[in-house]
């Protein structure tokens, strides 16, 4: 995966561990309901995986530290 890039990512989540959990449960979501939270055209990504690491990228997903 060249996009995004998991530097980026770690930025802003704070283990790799949990970066995939979000992007599983927010890929999940995706399948589920086919709600996207930026224009379909938007995504680089074909996969859902892919536009569920894309909107924790742009900021779109909220993570929260308990």
């Amino acid at each position: 995966m060249i996009y995004p890039s998991i530097d980026k990512l770690l930025n802003i989540v704070s283990s790799k561990y949990e970066l995939v959990h979000i992007a599983a449960k927010r890929s999940k979501q995706i399948t589920e309901k086919g709600f996207l939270q930026m224009p379909a055209q938007k995504y680089k990504s074909e996969k859902n995986i892919g536009k569920a690491l894309e909107e924790v990228a742009e900021g779109l997903i909220i993570v929260k530290h308990v």
